[in-house]
């Protein structure tokens, strides 16, 4: 059938909240040749802005998506299709295209609460969980950051997992009064949610700080964590960009935290607006300042990373990946050789610090095996 030769690119589902996107531009023209994982056209959400890439191979022979114009999660917005199918036949597909419902075909409701909050020892943690059945993952952000940071990931490591992300102490919607501003109280309140949400053992991913959190916990609890993911990790040298460090902690207004939010990325026009007013808002919350300075203060000194777990991690039975962004501003690439004897390092071209969500596909593609291995 032509239809099995006929592909939709649909507007894509990012995150927890997204319903809408709205086309920015498009980088393949009709006619062009698609493989998997060519940059196709980029969206526009109220987080953020990123590329759409291919999932499949083909022609682009349709572009329904006008620029500018704003779809509904799952609208059709183009159509790839091999050079045999007829132009009818694509005419016909794209007529009785029917969005996709939600799995099990109850709606949004249907997968439950966005967020739930659950009390622990370290206290109140907000978490998101996707996904039912197969392995475990659990996601760890970094400094100043929250479980929006998976918003590329957590949907798409679903479809094969049991997907948790929560936002550390001092972070997101989580308490903002820090027992510990370590390492150690940081991995203390990540096994306390494991406990509370009744998580035995999982495949942890950190970014960031987070990779040092996640570092620490199978250091702290070996038998708690299977495999271990780095993306971008603290914990493997003593350099890092205080600088940013510093303008993240400082920044009072939109002027002074856009440029420090620009260094994440290796494509500073991925920085909406409304990502820089998500974290304004954040950092008017009421303690948020002086968790981070508590954080900033115990993590890292005179411009320099004070923990360094990655020397004992050698006696850590799992697995260890390291995915670094070529291009990361905040903490040189070269420390994802660190575990040179440990781990496998996989270095993403065209993404700085926040790879997760500027390569989303590739280093989804990477996770996913890492638990599958």
């Amino acid at each position: 059938m032509a239809a099995a030769r006929i592909k939709p690119i649909m507007m894509p589902k990012w995150g927890l909240t997204m319903t809408e996107g709205k086309v920015t531009s498009w980088r393949k023209n009709v006619g062009d040749a698609v493989a998997v994982g060519d940059e196709i056209l980029e969206v526009e959400t109220d987080k953020i802005a990123s590329v759409v890439e291919a999932s499949d191979t083909g022609k682009l022979r349709r572009v329904l998506g006008e620029v500018d114009a704003v779809y509904p999660v799952k609208a059709l917005i183009g159509v790839l299709a091999d050079d045999d199918v007829s132009d009818e036949e694509i005419d016909a597909y794209v007529v009785s295209y029917v969005m996709p419902v939600a799995e099990g075909g109850q709606g949004a409701a249907a997968a439950g609460p966005l967020y739930e909050f659950v009390e622990t020892a370290a206290g109140r943690i907000r978490y998101a969980k996707r996904g039912e059945g197969g392995e475990t993952v659990l996601l760890v952000h970094g400094f100043g950051g929250d479980l929006d940071n998976w918003l590329f990931n957590i949907d798409a490591l679903a479809e094969k997992a049991t997907v948790y992300a929560f936002d550390l102490p001092g972070h997101g919607q989580s308490s903002k009064t820090i027992a510990e501003p370590s390492l150690a109280g940081l991995s203390h309140a990540l096994v306390g949610l494991m406990n509370a949400v009744g998580i035995a053992n999982a495949h942890v991913v950190g970014h960031s700080i987070g990779g040092a959190v996640a570092m620490q916990t199978a250091l702290d609890v070996p038998d708690r964590v299977k495999s271990l993911t780095l993306i971008c990790s603290a914990g493997l040298g003593p350099e890092i960009n205080s600088a940013y460090l510093d303008g993240y902690v400082k920044a009072t207004s939109r002027r002074d935290l856009r440029p420090v939010l620009e260094q994440l990325f290796a494509d500073p026009k991925l920085v909406s607006r409304q990502l820089v007013d998500d974290a304004l808002k954040y950092k008017r919350i009421d303690g948020v300042t002086e968790a981070l300075r508590r954080f900033q203060s115990n993590l890292f000194e005179d411009g320099k990373q004070r923990t360094d777990p990655a020397p004992l991690l050698q006696r850590v039975a799992c697995p260890v990946l390291v995915i670094w962004g070529e291009k990361d501003n905040i903490i040189p690439v070269s420390h994802a050789h660190a575990l040179a004897d440990k781990a496998r390092a996989e270095i993403v071209p065209g993404a700085g610090h926040m790879v997760q969500m500027e390569k989303a596909g590739r280093v989804n593609e990477l996770i996913l095996a890492q638990i599958g291995a």
